[in-house]
């Protein structure tokens, strides 16, 4: 293939792509509300039928208990070439609150050289763009240096619930050699950037029982365990002073940087006064003789989320609440398995249990961390792609999020997973007025190309 031709074609077919984009976002597929049901299973059949006008086989709808998994392939490269799977989701976040939004969110609207709608960025948009990419590719050249399959699925927002067991129940469907993800961001504007990792996660909840009723304070405080103390000392045991988990093992399999790796996030950059602002801190928190980005990237951490019990009203209630609760978030990183870290805390509740009350441990989410080391061939020929495009270095960084769904290609995969973002910190993702910005779009398809010729020939493809 020619950039010439390639770029081309694009700009060519650009305002086709840009009205079946604006179709597929105004399907107002949300995940998590079950009157958009319908609206979801139509975004779903929406994926497929693009699918097979790219030229696509074997596409399918995957049904789940929940909303349906579409699967696409093209695998005439030949048995001998390698195979890329590109994973999406074809569902968006509910868009409360609705007043916020300058237009509706289901109403794709063009301004500013942005396309405003729920799911421009997170991540129908970015779907959207492999498909038009494979398509230029396929019409320019009438061929693909690859075997491709897509997994494309309809939960992402509500936790991949269903997801994992088709993986797992579909190694053989889903094989490849490399996988390939746009659902990230780039660091800021004009900085193109690679994720090769991404934190896990363990969410637990603690619940402390006391009295069998809420008491008189007056008449039993100072006799009978207060739920809520015994949630606040438990809760101040999980750490020192400097933010270290004091959890006994709880960095034990911890994987430290490489030096390339601290190399790389040096060569960022970090304008603290800036970020300080942008929170509204006065100063950083957190273990010392590390970064910020070594904070929120590379170290696990234990948040509390939420803590309630008691009176919550206005003025005062002289209650000795009978319960107290607590929800708490671990962020996790190779190669801490989320298991094992939840048995730690569990014996390390036992361990510190006020006298007086009982505790008990609830998990909700978890999620394993993955990390491709950044020196992967198909990790270098993703930056080389960024860089022919961009024309400036490409930055390297690691997630401080969880995207559990991508533990789980890389744990049953057992392949490279390429995290290709071409979302902006400012495209309000989750929000109202979520946006993608025209430029990355177009950029976006022009790196796409490029990748598949930059992995040929990072895996010697003839």
């Amino acid at each position: 293939m020619t950039t010439a031709t390639i770029t081309s074609y694009l700009s060519e077919h650009r305002e086709r792509h840009l009205e079946e984009l604006k179709d597929l976002l105004s399907v107002p597929s949300v995940s998590a509300l079950p009157a958009h049901n319908a609206d979801t299973l139509r975004a779903a059949e929406w994926m497929s039928e693009s699918l097979r006008k790219l030229g696509m086989e074997n596409v399918a709808l995957h049904p789940t208990i929940g909303h349906p998994i579409v699967y696409g392939d093209w695998l005439h490269a030949g048995e001998d070439k390698p195979t890329v799977l590109i994973y999406g989701h074809y569902d968006v976040q509910p868009v409360d609150p609705l007043h916020l939004w300058d237009t509706p969110p289901f109403e794709p609207a063009i301004r500013d050289e942005r396309i405003y709608a729920r799911g421009a960025s997170d991540d129908k948009g970015q779907t959207f763009m492999h498909i038009k990419a494979l398509e230029a590719v396929l019409a320019t050249t009438g061929t693909l240096p690859f075997n491709f399959k897509f997994c494309i699925e309809g939960e992402e927002e509500v936790g991949s619930p269903n997801l994992p067991a088709f993986i797992e129940q579909n190694k053989k469907l889903l094989a490849a050699d490399v996988v390939v993800v746009s659902d990230t961001s780039m660091i800021e504007e004009d900085k193109p950037t690679i994720c090769y990792g991404l934190r896990g996660m363990c969410g637990f909840q603690l619940d402390v029982k006391g009295p069998k009723r809420d008491l008189h304070s007056g008449l039993y405080g100072g006799a009978v365990a207060n739920p809520i103390h015994a949630v606040v000392e438990l809760l101040g045991s999980f750490h020192d002073g400097d933010g270290v988990v004091t959890v006994d093992g709880f960095y034990d399999k911890v994987v430290p940087l490489t030096v390339e790796e601290k190399a790389a996030f040096e060569a960022i950059g970090f304008d603290e006064a800036v970020v300080k602002e942008e929170v509204g801190v006065q100063e950083f928190y957190g273990e010392k003789g590390y970064s910020f980005y070594e904070r929120t990237w590379v170290r696990p951490t234990l948040e509390i989320n939420g803590v309630y019990g008691g009176f919550q009203g206005d003025g005062i209630k002289t209650v000795l609440p009978s319960e107290a609760h607590a929800k708490i978030t671990c962020r996790l990183v190779p190669d801490q398995d989320p298991d094992e870290i939840l048995a730690l805390l569990q014996e390390h509740v036992t361990m510190h249990k006020p006298a007086g009350v009982e505790v008990t441990v609830s998990l909700f989410d978890k999620g394993a961390p993955f990390v491709t080391p950044f020196n992967h061939p198909a990790i270098q020929a993703a930056s080389r792609a960024f860089e022919k495009v961009w024309e400036v270095p490409t930055t390297f960084t690691r997630g401080g999020g969880s995207l559990p769904i991508v533990s789980t290609l890389d744990e049953v995969l057992q392949a490279p997973i390429v995290l290709m973002g071409f979302g902006l910190p400012s495209d309000n993702v989750h929000a109202p007025n979520e946006n993608f910005k025209l430029k990355n779009f177009d950029k976006g398809l022009l790196t796409l190309c490029a990748y598949w010729e930059e992995l040929a020939a990072a895996l010697d493809v003839e």
